[in-house]
């Protein structure tokens, strides 16, 4: 067959072996196709992702790929956990590892465990998190958090973490941008009347004339309570975010409330900011939009408040995502509080990521110290044993000593009066 197996399973993270939810696959052509067939471990009968009597641990489904009764194995998810799965097909050449820009995209802002799919032409990312409701596949992209099996075959990607990371608000952010039917006409009537009334209905833009000239506007920007930030991304300032593309989206979603989600004029200010470079003009996409208009496309679609002049308020704090809206109060408080839950979502995200890579160093240090205890104290046992067969056999000689030292004095007794 031409899909891998299990080459290194160690590359496949605890946190998915340690699980009883593995099933095996066996590859059947079916409606002349190729279709992986779920498969129990150790029996070859059918496997179904629901009944959990049907799978095994980790182990006992990879040695079952040992038969010819099977392929490869797979992992279940359910709802007892909280794993989902990103399918990403048909993104990559397995001739040149070349990747298309949307599953790059993907992955790197999940930034969690990602493997090669048996084809070797797609990837599947494994995250902690909860799925959002809505639909959960469009084109290539695909998520699972339940009732599937997920091929696995530890071709770990390079540069990707080892672990299973939670990444909660990538996963909203991606299930929104790639997966949720966005069309204004799929929409709930109740969804498209709320928004009616802020924004255009065919870029999702505010309907506000802003009419501020770059210079005007750039002052307010700078101006506002989260000027400092804006100043620092404008001078092309990255520190703390994860990659120079985060930084691009975070300065255009705060463009995109100073503009009122003027396309034109927001790619006429980046262009002036220190963050531009040559990728925003390259085409990146399927549809032949460069990585600058997508980026601009997608900081509209995520800004849900825009600057209105009309209103007064140039003292907004604009923050540019929807994970960061509070309702209620004023708009100053509104943002004032959008900007502390955001901060603090995010530091808690990040603390939460470093204490479950140190609890998995710790865990792996407590199992190399419990295997060492293992064998020092098999080691002792050992040494005991000998130590007491030794002295046995000392005890042994020197009975045997004893005994051949005093027969020649009996004899002498019993025999010796007679020789003489």
């Amino acid at each position: 067959m031409s899909e891998p197996l299990i080459d290194e399973p160690e590359a496949i993270p605890e946190t998915l072996r340690e699980r009883e939810q593995w099933v095996c696959w066996r590859e059947e052509e079916r409606d002349g196709k190729p279709t992986k067939i779920p498969v129990t471990p150790g029996d070859g009968g059918f496997a179904s992702a629901t009944e959990s009597e049907t799978w095994a641990g980790f182990e006992t489904a990879l040695d079952y790929t040992e038969t010819e009764h099977a392929d490869g194995i797979g992992f279940v998810f359910t709802d007892d956990d909280p794993i989902v799965g990103v399918d990403l097909d048909d993104c990559r050449d397995p001739e040149t590892d070349d990747v298309d820009d949307a599953a790059l995209d993907i992955i790197t802002r999940l930034d969690s465990y990602t493997e090669v799919s048996p084809s070797g032409t797609g990837y599947h990312v494994l995250i902690t998190g909860t799925l959002p409701d809505g639909r959960n596949r469009r084109g290539s992209v695909e998520l699972y958090d339940t009732a599937r099996f997920f091929t696995v075959t530890g071709d770990h990607v390079e540069r990707t973490p080892t672990r299973v990371a939670r990444r909660q608000d990538a996963l909203t952010a991606i299930h929104r941008e790639y997966v949720q039917d966005t069309d204004r006409d799929t929409a709930p009537e109740s969804e498209q009347r709320g928004d009616a009334d802020d924004r255009s209905p065919t870029t999702g833009a505010a309907d506000v004339d802003v009419d501020l000239e770059d210079e005007d506007l750039l002052e307010k920007a700078r101006n506002a309570s989260n000027g400092e930030k804006f100043e620092r991304l404008w001078n092309g300032n990255t520190v703390g975010y994860d990659s120079q593309s985060e930084a691009d989206m975070a300065l255009c979603c705060l463009l995109a409330f100073w503009t009122g989600g003027d396309q034109r004029q927001m790619d006429q200010l980046f262009r002036q900011s220190g963050l531009m470079r040559e990728k925003w003009d390259e085409v990146h996409y399927a549809d032949g939009s460069t990585y600058g208009e997508k980026t601009i496309e997608r900081a509209i679609a995520t800004t849900s408040e825009f600057y209105n002049p009309d209103s007064g308020d140039d003292a907004a704090d604009p923050h540019g995502t929807p994970d960061e809206v509070t309702a209620g109060g004023t708009p100053d408080e509104a943002d004032r509080s959008r900007a502390y839950l955001t901060e603090k979502n995010r530091l808690l995200s990040e603390r939460v990521d470093e204490l479950e890579a140190t609890l998995e160093q710790k865990t792996e240090r407590i199992e190399t110290l419990e295997a060492e205890i293992e064998r020092l104290t098999d080691e002792l046992a050992t040494r005991d044993r000998e130590t007491a067969q030794s002295h046995e056999e000392d005890s042994g000689t020197a009975r045997e000593t004893d005994d051949d030292s005093e027969s020649p004095s009996m004899l002498s007794r019993f025999f010796g009066g007679q020789s003489e």
